[in-house]
């Protein structure tokens, strides 16, 4: 086991999921989506508020798989679904990430840890580029000029 507690790994992940919503051009809106701890691992979760359209779905998972490769994740496995598509990949030191696209084509971001030292663990600091939803966060309701 590693001396990194989960707190430390939390926050890993988020910076993993903040790169990751960095890349994305012109940006779309997001929320928090659920934190949740294991005995060891942490999962933490972004929701894209922006609506996606059925034309543009494909050029966010390129885009997307395009930055994680660049930050050296190795891609897991691809769901090329047409409905609910999604990209998995994974860290070199164990740290996963996943887009999954759900329902009305929300965009689902994941970032998950490998068991560390058990720790407390607090909410992400980062702050949404839009509402801060509460759960259940609503569908997606933003337009974009480029995206939607």
């Amino acid at each position: 086991m590693t001396d990194t507690t989960m707190q430390q790994a939390a926050e890993r992940a988020d910076s993993m999921l903040d790169a990751t919503l960095d890349a994305i051009k012109p940006a779309v809106q997001w929320t928090h989506g659920a934190t949740s701890t294991g005995s060891c691992d942490v999962s933490r979760r972004r929701v894209v508020m922006t609506v996606i359209s059925q034309q543009r779905v494909g050029n966010l998972l390129g885009l997307v798989q395009r930055s994680w490769e660049k930050a050296g994740y190795r891609i897991k496995s691809v769901n090329k679904d047409e409905k609910f598509p999604a990209i998995y990949a994974q860290s070199s030191d164990g740290y996963g990430i996943a887009l999954t696209v759900g329902a009305e084509r929300q965009v689902f971001f994941e970032a998950t840890t490998p068991c560390v030292k058990p720790s407390g663990v607090t909410a992400p600091t980062a702050s949404p580029n839009g509402p801060a939803y509460k759960y259940p966060v609503p569908r997606p309701n933003v337009h974009s000029d480029f995206w939607s």
